[in-house]
């Protein structure tokens, strides 16, 4: 079956019938708004990210991996917040002679993301497009004093990293990728970093908006930068679509980490210095220099 023989309200059904919420949601798919119980304490976070065909996916990708993907991408937000997150609307724009299959499958993968975090989808909205448009609006809970921005780095703090950088396109980690929700609930609870992002657009780029949020500069290692199998420094830098987190410490607590025996794994690489000394790279040969910007813009 083709989406124009289901229907708009008829493909709404198909989905509301495959999302099975908590208890936390009041009222879900079909009303004009969604209701949820919020926890009291708690400050709330809101996230979206935008898919689009051609751009972050292409159709003969298998579409429960791009549905895994578009959910995935606001977790990750959410997580480079030291957030936990709750509740998604998941917006759709696609052709009218899609298969319903296709639709199904990503789905599917929009479930499976939100299983693995626990979180509910609870509305959205779809209309007809010539190209396929995924939008996925987040909420997330974050404890007040606990919810780290890219504006609180100092210098002397210390630059550390999730996992591996490089090579998310040719590996397929793009799509394949975990959120690091553990991680950053793990280091809110017991370091706090002063600065935190997550890394979609390449180290280079992403560590430069905390340096623009925080008014500071920096200096990373080349030799430090932990590097996905295959990949070169320069996949590290400008690639993007890792989704790891970069993150600030103060030494003291950077060293801590460091030394703590965990189930997660964190890699110093690189410190925050004045903003004038600028922005630079340390290269193996020892001779730094500036870091390019040549990660992928959208305009």
């Amino acid at each position: 079956m083709r989406l124009t023989g289901l229907g708009e309200f008829g493909l709404i059904e198909r989905i509301r019938r495959s999302v099975k919420n908590s208890a936390r949601t009041v009222i879900g798919i079909g009303d004009d708004a969604a209701v949820v119980s919020l926890v009291a304490g708690q400050q709330l976070l809101l996230t979206t990210d935008m898919l689009v065909e051609g751009v972050h996916f292409t159709k003969d990708m298998t579409a429960r991996l791009i549905g895994r993907k578009a959910m995935n991408c606001s977790v990750s937000d959410i997580a480079a917040m030291g957030g936990i997150p709750r509740f998604a609307l998941i917006s759709l724009a696609v052709p009218g002679n899609l298969e319903t299959v296709f639709v199904d499958d990503l789905f599917r993968g929009l479930r499976e993301a939100a299983a693995a975090f626990a979180l509910d989808i609870v509305g959205g909205d779809t209309v007809r497009n010539d190209k396929i448009v995924i939008n996925v609006a987040l909420t997330g809970e974050g404890k007040a004093g606990q919810v780290v921005s890219r504006g609180g780095a100092k210098p002397g703090d210390q630059i550390l990293v999730t996992g591996p950088l490089g090579g998310s396109l040719t590996s397929g980690g793009h799509l394949k990728f975990l959120p690091r929700v553990k991680e950053a609930r793990y280091l809110v609870e017991h370091f706090l970093p002063t600065a935190m992002i997550d890394v979609s657009d390449g180290l280079a780029s992403d560590l430069g908006h905390i340096l623009a949020q925080s008014k500071v500069g920096a200096v990373i290692e080349e030799s430090a930068i932990p590097l996905r199998k295959g990949a070169i420094i320069d996949n590290a830098l400008y690639d993007g679509e890792d989704f790891e987190l970069i993150f600030t410490l103060a030494q003291k607590p950077a060293a801590q980490l460091l030394k703590t025996k965990t189930l997660y794994h964190f890699y110093r690489i690189g410190e925050i210095q004045e903003a004038a000394k600028g922005y630079l790279i340390k290269k193996r040969y020892g001779r730094c220099l500036p870091v390019e910007n040549k990660s992928y813009k959208h305009f």
